[in-house]
């Protein structure tokens, strides 16, 4: 098949630009190449556009351009869409950019696709887990619950559990595709948005549709200098540069962190099996991991430690635990992560040290968020 990838020399588009290479499609990238993903000169500094540009037709654009959306288009089979500005921290300030580049450049497309001619017969879309918000809870008496945000007034107060409309703590339990969506973001407000666009519009033109909802994507090739990326690159700067870590809220919060390589053989699925459409699927390991256990493991895997701090901070929009019921993709792909988190981190840390050490900007992000008081 001829494959558009939208964002496609970037950290999972580059990965499985190269896997569909290498299973006999043919495809072309659409990208926008930001400098915060790149470099101020992506054709020299941006390893990702490296490893594309000799297998795949790099087409240098942004998916808020209609021209550039109507060139990339051309004869493709299957539109995996995966251009979207990353960072739950900096979409609370950047709203603007945040709704225009996720939101417009997917309703462009969707607008293209129905309004003109075109090849295209599937569409992947990149969701996320944090359009759940706090996900799934359930209480003592054994229901499950979607509880709302947590309050500024008890972070503040040092109080980071999830709890019930009557105060009760709850326990998490994994998320399902039929929860109950509230995200606690203007990223994760975009992304839902991305993906209600393709699965309802696609369908009533005759275009199969596909969402997958990764969770935290890690592994070798994420940006070791893009302060709003995962905090395995981020912790993994601060250990080679001898910088103290500070842990937000107890370090206690957990997240489920998925190997770059099991989301790059979902989506390839996702392409392809015919199983596939008309579906949702959470992207994910299942399994739950703390921040603090996420330190312990970058320590033992790079052999050396540095002055870790428990700082009670909180950002707003954050949430507190998420853990993904991958059974539906299972079930239907017959699709389960290889890669245990355990040896995820030791192949990444490997590579993370045959990188350069970046000089980073970790610590003027969180300067701008406690700026606009969205960092206490």
């Amino acid at each position: 098949m001829h494959v558009l990838i939208t964002g496609g020399a970037g950290f999972i588009g580059s990965r499985l630009a190269r896997r569909l290479v290498a299973d006999g499609h043919r495809v072309r990238v659409l990208d926008a190449l930001i400098a915060q993903v790149h470099g101020e000169d992506p054709e020299t500094t941006s390893t990702l556009l490296a490893s594309v540009r000799d297998i795949a037709e790099v087409q240098r654009g942004s998916v808020t351009s209609v021209d550039d959306l109507r060139t990339a288009l051309l004869d493709v089979d299957v539109v995996v869409h995966l251009a979207a500005e990353t960072g739950t921290g900096q979409s609370m300030y950047e709203i603007d950019r945040y709704v225009e580049v996720n939101i417009g450049g997917t309703a462009k497309l969707m607008d293209l696709l129905t309004n003109e001619s075109h090849t295209v017969r599937r569409v992947v879309v990149a969701s996320s887990r944090s359009i759940y918000g706090e996900g799934a809870y359930r209480t003592t008496a054994g229901r499950t619950v979607y509880p709302p945000h947590r309050s500024d007034a008890a972070l503040a107060a040092g109080d980071f559990a999830v709890r019930g409309d009557d105060g009760e703590a709850l326990q998490m339990v994994p998320t399902a595709e039929d929860a109950a969506l509230h995200p606690s973001s203007v990223y994760g407000i975009t992304k839902q948005m991305q993906e209600s666009l393709v699965m309802t519009v696609a369908p009533a033109i005759g275009v199969e549709a596909v969402g997958l909802r990764y969770q935290n994507v890690y592994g070798p090739g994420q940006s070791l200098k893009n302060p709003y990326t995962g905090i395995l690159s981020i912790f993994s700067t601060l250990i080679r540069q001898g910088q103290d870590i500070d842990i937000f809220e107890d370090g206690e919060e957990s997240r489920d962190f998925v190997y770059i390589d099991d989301v790059v053989e979902a989506t390839a699925l996702a392409v392809s099996h015919p199983d596939a459409a008309g579906e949702v699927f959470n992207v994910g390991s299942g399994s739950a991991t703390s921040v603090s256990e996420v330190v312990e493991t970058l320590f033992r895997c790079f052999g050396e430690r540095v002055p870790t701090r428990i700082t009670g901070s909180y950002r707003l929009g954050d949430i507190r635990h998420n853990v993904a019921d991958t059974t539906h993709l299972e079930r239907t792909l017959g699709f389960r992560p290889a890669v245990s988190f355990a040896e995820g981190v030791e192949r990444f840390v490997e590579w993370v040290r045959s990188e350069p050490i970046e000089t980073g900007s970790y610590r003027r992000s969180l300067e701008e968020l406690a700026a606009r008081k969205l960092l206490k």
